[in-house]
């Protein structure tokens, strides 16, 4: 049974992949993705409206004016919480490479902005969204390290469930500000996804080969 969902999965990650591989393609040619067309006119309803103003205010959580102090701080209080420094290093330099491999492919692709927002840190290049992928890494990162912690499954389920949920509101907050188009949301989703689910991997791995070599 397990083995039959991390196939379904694997399955789903492959056709996500496939979709933004064409997205890029038609991007780099210099076209505008048939999604991102139907999808501008519910951006221009919701400007200057409270569910934009919400929108502003909850996009800060993913700026790197926030991220930064906050990985900092929270990679110390993990190192006191675990007695140990490897699930701070894995946050902390996770957090900061996801953010490295987002410029990079922002570099790679080169799609402009539906509009440029400076006060929101929105400038720049705009495929993948930032705000999308590095909130998941950072926030998942440490949803996983928080769960490790509470003896309570409820507990456990409710904190991961809450800052998913802030992960999401946090990408879509992008396009509803007008600051990225909703296929650069998706695919910002998608690559933190994938990047959050290799820095586990390596966390477990290292705890893996470090029981290992203390038996």
């Amino acid at each position: 049974m397990l083995n039959r969902r991390k196939y379904i999965m694997l399955l789903l990650l492959s056709l996500q992949l496939l979709i933004i591989g064409i997205w890029v393609m038609r991007i780099i040619s210099g076209q505008v993705v048939y999604i991102d067309q139907m999808t501008r006119g519910l951006v221009q309803q919701l400007a200057d409206t409270n569910v934009y103003t919400f929108f502003r205010w909850l996009t800060e959580l993913g700026s790197s004016t926030f991220l930064t102090p906050f990985t900092i701080i929270t990679s110390l209080l993990l190192w006191w919480a675990f007695r140990d420094w490897l699930p701070a290093l894995v946050f902390g330099l996770g957090t900061l490479s996801g953010h490295g491999v987002n410029i990079l492919m922002k570099q790679l692709v080169e799609r402009e902005r539906p509009s440029i927002l400076v006060a929101a840190n929105a400038e720049g290049y705009s495929f993948p969204s930032g705000h999308a992928m590095i909130p998941m890494v950072c926030y998942g990162l440490l949803a996983y390290f928080l769960a490790k912690k509470l003896t309570s499954s409820k507990a456990a389920i409710t904190v991961q469930f809450s800052l998913a949920l802030l992960i999401f509101l946090i990408g879509i907050s992008r396009y509803v500000i007008n600051v990225h188009y909703l296929t650069d949301v998706f695919a910002g989703f998608v690559f933190g996804f994938i990047f959050l689910a290799g820095l586990i991997y390596l966390y477990e791995w290292l705890q893996e080969v470090r029981g290992r070599s203390r038996s």
